[in-house]
Parts: structure tokens; sequence; C-alpha cells
């Protein structure tokens, strides 16, 4: 199969100074107002730590997902491994999940006591890939798996049907990685519905975000939502008594005054979105630079026909990466690697016994994948720039 024709850059393209990867300042400016005033009324109330701002978010999200409960806490990190013990992990234990993904993931895992388990995953969507889960719990051995940990990457949910069938037979807990992910759905649930327990980060680049470190989980049961409220604090019911051993990782008020305001907006911001993931599609199409081929030198993000994409990242698989990264950062187009090292290949892991080509397909994810500038207020002419960017690259 011969290459594609990459298509040079067409005559009188508007040129920008510079794209950025996210740029937060157009959202502010225009929820300004609701935000000042919402901060003012934290601090007019002086109740700076959990409170009634604390409840009402997680009541508000409890609502949008159609989870059991929510509770809200310090860090998406400290969401995912509240999730992992109230969802009943424990130290030995062994939880499969995802190497290509944020460090966190499997983190938590370890912070929870147990062990990961990294399996391979689906090369098109570059969630975890539930045959893969499937041949390895065949496999049999010591394994003594109790969960699943699937990573809803880049805002697109994980195959949870299969997933589902999966823990099913092996009678495991799902705890979702929901940390890119609010809004998300599969078939008609909302991610944080889909599994015992769910994580959810607010980090500030996040599509839902505070204005500095927050997090939540979401539970099936409010059993399991009064657990988590302990182990965020210290794991205490009523000050100064300690059913067990917790952690602080309580919500400041500010941050839940600034979600409350933006949550609202949240189906908006996702839906713009996914518009804008749809104009990079065509461009770079019309442009030759993608195609079904294997020549084609990008490769379109793939999404489920079951899955609603929320795109926290567009992300593209780019022949000669690095170079191409080199050429845009060059005129100040931002853009990211999620993840340069697969998790398995991370030297705090090299414990666990994974070596080189162990899974393919997340090394090769990291040597390939580039996310490009995605947020709901990026211009049709800014991407045109950037795509056009790409085919003088390629040409």
């Amino acid at each position: 199969m011969s290459p594609p024709s990459i298509k040079p850059p067409r005559a009188g393209t508007t040129k920008f100074d510079a794209v950025p990867l996210l740029d937060l300042h157009r959202q502010y400016r225009k929820i300004r107002e609701e935000i000042l005033t919402a901060i003012e009324r934290v601090c007019s109330s002086q109740q700076f730590i959990l409170g009634v701002e604390v409840e009402a978010l997680e009541h508000a999200i409890t609502a949008f997902t159609g989870a059991g409960a929510a509770v809200g806490c310090a860090s998406g990190t400290d969401a995912l491994w509240l999730a992992l013990v109230a969802a009943g992990i424990r130290p030995g234990d062994e939880v499969i999940t995802t190497p290509f993904s944020f460090f966190a993931s499997a983190s938590a895992i370890m912070r929870a006591g147990a062990r990961p388990v990294f399996v391979d995953i689906d090369p098109l969507t570059f969630n975890l890939d539930a045959a893969c889960v499937a041949a390895k719990l065949r496999q049999g051995g010591a394994f003594k798996v109790r969960a699943l940990l699937p990573v809803h990457l880049y805002g697109q949910c994980a195959e949870m049907d299969a997933l589902q069938r999966v823990a099913d037979e092996f009678r495991l807990t799902i705890v979702e990685d929901a940390a890119q992910a609010m809004g998300a759905v599969w078939r008609e649930k909302r991610a944080g519905a889909l599994g015992s327990a769910a994580a959810f980060s607010f980090y500030p680049t996040k599509n839902l975000s505070a204005y500095g470190e927050a997090g939540l989980l979401t539970v099936r049961t409010p059993l399991l939502a009064e657990q988590a409220r302990r182990l965020r604090n210290h794991g205490s019911s009523r000050r100064y008594f300690h059913e067990e051993i917790g952690w602080n990782s309580r919500m400041d008020a500010i941050q839940a005054a600034v979600l409350r305001v933006k949550l609202p907006h949240i189906e908006e911001w996702n839906r713009q979105r996914r518009e804008r993931a749809a104009v990079y599609d065509r461009l770079l199409l019309a442009a030759g630079l993608a195609s079904a081929g294997d020549d084609s030198p990008i490769h379109l993000p793939e999404t489920d026909p079951q899955a609603q994409h929320v795109f926290h990242q567009y992300v593209v698989r780019a022949r000669r990466r690095d170079e191409l990264r080199t050429f845009l950062t060059g005129r100040m187009i931002g853009t990211e690697v999620y993840y340069p090292v697969p998790l398995h290949r991370q030297p705090c892991f090299a414990y666990l016994g994974y070596g080189e080509g162990d899974l393919p397909r997340s090394e090769r994810a990291a040597r390939e994948v580039l996310a490009l500038p995605m947020f709901p207020e990026l211009s049709e002419a800014e991407q045109s720039w950037v795509v056009e960017s790409m085919a003088e690259f390629y040409s």
C-alpha cells in the first residue's frame, strides 16, 4: 500500500503565536463572578474544612452520576485509596489494573496493602482489555486477585460489559478509576455508577476542576460511604474516637464551592470537547494525515459505540512522535505524552518482575501517543493551525 498523500498547508491560514494544550483563563473569564461569589460565601461562613459546601457537592455528584453515595476527599489519589479500601481490598490481596495510566492507579493499590497485577490494553481505546484480563486469571497459579481497577482513560469508559462478565466469573469487585471521566457514559450509565466504587480527580487540569487539589469517590451503598467518611477523617466518626486507622483526607470547603459552580456546566463543556474532537478528526482526514492504513502517519482516537467519550484528552498515535512534538513545540503548540513509561516498566515496580516486551501493546502506545490541544474554548482556527503544522512536518 502506498503512503497517504499529505496535503500542504492552505494559503491564507491563520497563524497563531501559540496554541496551549490547555487554557483555563478562558473558562475563568466566563464564570469569574460566580466563582468569586462562591469563595466569598465560604470566607464569610468561616467553615473551611468539610461542612455544608462539601455535603452539598456530594449530594449533587451522587445525583449526577447515579451512584449510591459520594464522599469528598483531598485528592484523586486519596479517592482511589479510599475506594479500594471501602470496596474491601486488604493487605495481601492482588488487584488487576492497566499499566497504561497515571502512577496513582497503581500506587493506590500499594497504599491499600495490595499488589498490582498489570494486564495489557486494547490497542484501539487504550483501556484495559477484558480478554487479556480473563486470560491472566485463567492461568491460575497463586493469584489472590480480589478486584479489577479499570481506568477510563482520556475520558472514555473501559469496556464495562466484558469486564463485568469477567468479574462475575471470578467473583471480583470492580473499582473504577474515573479520574479523567466525569460525565462519561457507558451505555446509559455514567462513570462512577458502574462498579462497587469509583474515584474522581478534580485536579486543575481535569474536565471538572478545582482551584487546587480535591477528589471524590462514589460508592454503591451507604455502608461503604460511612466507612469512607471515617477513613478520610483519621478513621474517626466522632471527634477523638477512632474506630480504625485512617488518614487526613478531608476536602476543603473552597474547593467544594468552586466545584459546585462548575458542575452545572460540565455537560456543555463535555459536549464542546466532543465537538472539538470531531473537528480534529475531520481536519486530520482532510489533510491526508489519517487513513485506515497502517502506514498513515497519524491514527485517530477510537470511541467504542457503547461509550460517550468526554475527551479529557484528544490523543492520537503519531509516527515519529518525538520529532513531531519537537516541531510543534517550536511553533508554541502545546502537546503532551500520556504516558511515556508504562507502569510495569517504572523502576519502583521492578520487584514485580515485569520485563520489556511483557505487555507489548502498552509499550507501543507509550512510544506513539501524543495529546493535542483540547479544551472547550479551543477555536477551530487554532485547531486548523495545529493540523496544518502537523501536515507541514510530515510533508
